[in-house]
């Protein structure tokens, strides 16, 4: 990570009582603030260079008056100027990027992308942490680390895990590659409400393919995709696939149509209408549900929330792991979709119809299990 240069104490003062006057004057008064501003004013945070109350005004502020493309493209460029980042000995890399709050209402199948896509022969690092809000749910390094995989590597190490000999993927947790950043988990704690973090956090790009590198994420509500198209190409990510997913990760349901955005090699983002069922996919449910044996809130009072993180962890890596070894079910079917989804987008298969086929293929060997090492 680099030096961080700073304005004067006396200047980012100014700096931040100038920014806060102008951000937090209410809904109709407030004003932008340029991407050199929330840059530094990011900088300040993750310097702890910034009053902690200075600070949370800030974050809530630019979210109370919905932030800009400039002031994410700010608050970004500070975030991977202090990450520790890292080029592979990999031509191309798929940057799997899942909400870092976790799933709180279903079990994620998604942290065994990675090996099964590195079977298939593509190299993919995953990054998360262990816990922040608004969901504090269950995370890939719950997920993984229930699954024995070593989820406290730094960059360099994961990056040995990419190359020839290795498992052909990784996860590096954010603590190890962008402690600053992390260590303001405390701050959000107390804010409460979600922030300019909560969007940016995903696209820091720790590490990185030699020509290549293809961001992957999901989303929810339907302003995020050209906000996150945006930021992907202010990044440098070669192409970028947008999922409309289950709790805004990169699953689309798999009962119902569905949708994803994506563009290649930097231009504009096009969606895209997909159908579980144009590749096989027929389920009563939308998602891997939540099995009676993981603590939840009761059934039959709204959507069933779990209240054990540690316990749906562990059921989520079995089921991951049976999944990799061809046990059919909501975990198979949600990699096959999203796995055939990333392939088609790779441009390695003519289809999903064959995308999914291959990875039909795949799983029904069992050799993607050997890969969660």
């Amino acid at each position: 990570m680099n030096d961080i240069a700073l304005p004067e104490p006396q200047q980012l003062e100014e700096m931040m009582v100038s920014i806060i006057q102008r951000i937090a004057t209410g809904p109709d008064l407030s004003k932008d603030i340029s991407q050199e501003e929330a840059r530094l004013g990011m900088l300040g945070l993750l310097e702890n260079a910034i009053d902690p109350v200075q600070a949370a005004i800030f974050l809530i502020a630019l979210r109370m008056k919905r932030e800009t493309r400039d002031e994410n493209r700010g608050a970004l460029q500070a975030i991977m100027e202090t990450t520790d980042r890292v080029t592979a000995e990999v031509d191309e890399l798929v940057d799997l990027a899942e909400p870092f709050d976790g799933y709180n209402r279903t079990l994620p199948a998604s942290p065994f992308l990675a090996p099964l896509l590195a079977e298939m022969g593509v190299p993919v690092v995953t990054h998360g942490l262990d816990k922040v809000g608004p969901k504090y749910g269950i995370t890939h390094r719950h997920v993984l680390a229930a699954a024995g995989v070593p989820v406290d590597l730094n960059t360099r190490d994961a990056v040995a895990r990419l190359g020839s000999g290795g498992p052909g993927w990784a996860y590096v947790d954010q603590a190890q590659y962008n402690p600053r950043l992390h260590n303001l988990i405390g701050l959000r704690r107390k804010m409460i409400k979600r922030s300019v973090i909560t969007t940016v956090e995903v696209l820091a790009k720790p590490i990185t393919g030699r020509e290549k590198t293809h961001f992957v994420t999901g989303y929810v509500h339907k302003p995020y995709p050209p906000v996150y198209a945006d930021l992907a190409r202010f990044a440098g990510f070669n192409s970028a696939l947008l999922i409309r997913g289950v709790e805004g990760g990169v699953v689309p349901s798999l009962r119902q149509a569905g949708k994803y955005f994506a563009y290649h090699d930097g231009g504009e983002e096009i969606g895209h209408d997909i159908d579980p069922g144009s590749i096989g996919i027929t389920s009563e449910t939308r998602c891997v549900p939540v099995p009676d044996d993981v603590p939840q809130t009761a059934k039959g009072e709204g959507t069933v929330t779990i209240t054990d993180t540690e316990a749906g962890a562990r059921r989520a890596a079995e089921l991951g792991l049976a999944a990799l070894r061809g046990q059919k079910g909501s975990t198979y079917d949600s990699l096959v979709y999203s796995a055939a989804l990333i392939l088609h987008h790779l441009g390695r298969t003519a289809s999903l119809e064959e995308g999914a086929a291959q990875v039909r293929s795949v799983l029904d060997s069992g050799r993607a299990a050997e890969r969660v090492i």
